[in-house]
């Protein structure tokens, strides 16, 4: 995404790009940023963009339109929505036939169009397929995040802004793995965060705990310092609390996400050729980012409370909980499963 946005920026428009992937958010903002490097104004935006959707459209049908030229401007834009999803044709000879035209198109692409092609994620078997596999030069994939805390971080710093250690830390549980959430709680936290006196721009935990409406008594730090302590009774009556906070069935997939990245770092950990490693690799393995390094010197102390053995149990209690919560095994409600898990944590 970021050596796509270079090259929009400095004015490099290709004549079709190819997004791909689930997410949704930063697909549809390449675009948008597309759109704003192509025309001068809003208007002409408006003006000369057309949108189409895959299921109503022929491959010859949208080759036809990329190659009429536009009325009264230099350029037009062709969003395809669901690309994925365009009539296939019906004959293998006409399938060659529209490769050919394809090839055709990229070899030689109308200088007046630009072609916007957004397609769901795509298996990688059939990506090496027609029509894609001729769009290889033009492809950029938008995966699911893997890791939000970075990705927050890194958002946050695009606009002049940074974390503190345990804003990020407290974002990252308390924020759904998606762009659009993430990106929306952000313009959220900066905005609040501008209304006081900040001239290094940097949001804090309390910025954070105020506008995700996170208690800052019960929050998932103080969670972990239970954990540690092996204490059942306040770790159960401070996750309902969290629960009670943020609704049942979203707070408790938040406590058990967050908690399955909680224990894959002690597993982690429980390795003492990690363990002996310096502080900055070692939050490289954990996957902690930027000023998150701080924490690993948490981790190191919370391994004298957990063993491997500990570790493995607690993703595999996680692991069942989820699949639960995602309707995968019965359960009678989320205070039960949230209960029965705590006690499989620290039985």
């Amino acid at each position: 995404m970021e050596a796509l946005k270079k090259s929009i920026l400095a004015g490099a428009i290709d004549p079709m790009y190819l997004l791909y992937g689930a997410e949704s958010f930063l697909k549809e903002e390449a675009a948008e940023m597309i759109k704003r490097a192509i025309f001068p104004s809003e208007a002409d935006a408006a003006d000369n963009t057309q949108i189409f959707y895959g299921p109503d459209l022929t491959l010859g049908m949208l080759l036809s339109k990329a190659s009429e030229y536009p009325m009264f401007t230099p350029k037009q834009l062709i969003i395809v929505r669901q690309f994925d999803k365009i009539k296939k044709p019906a004959t293998k000879e006409q399938q060659k036939q529209y490769d050919e035209k394809l090839s055709q198109y990229i070899a030689r692409p109308a200088e007046f169009t630009v072609l916007i092609l957004d397609t769901d994620p795509v298996d990688k078997k059939d990506i090496e397929k027609s029509p894609f596999n001729l769009l290889k030069k033009y492809r950029h994939e938008f995966p699911i995040i893997k890791a939000p805390d970075l990705f927050a971080y890194n958002r946050a710093k695009s606009l002049g802004w940074e974390f503190d250690a345990d804003a990020l830390k407290a974002f990252s549980a308390y924020i759904q793995p998606s762009a659009r959430e993430i990106c929306h709680e952000i313009e959220k936290i900066i905005l609040y965060a501008s209304s006081r006196t900040n001239e290094k721009k940097q949001i804090t935990a309390p910025d954070v705990y105020d506008c995700v409406g996170i208690s800052r008594t019960y929050n998932i730090f103080e969670l972990e310092k239970a954990l540690a302590d092996r204490n059942l009774r306040l770790c159960s009556g401070m996750s309902l609390l969290i629960m009670d906070q943020e609704g049942q069935k979203e707070g408790l997939g938040n406590i058990i996400r967050y908690l399955t990245i909680f224990y894959l770092r002690l597993w982690k950990l429980s390795l003492p050729e990690v363990r002996q490693l310096p502080q900055v690799e070692i939050a490289k393995i954990l996957g902690m980012y930027g000023k998150q390094e701080y924490f690993v010197k948490n981790y190191l102390g919370y391994t004298r409370s957990f063993s491997l053995q500990n570790a493995e149990h607690a993703i595999i209690a996680l692991q069942e909980a989820d699949a639960a919560l995602k309707g995968l095994r019965p359960y009678p409600d989320e205070k039960y499963l949230l209960l029965q898990l705590m006690q499989k944590l620290l039985g």
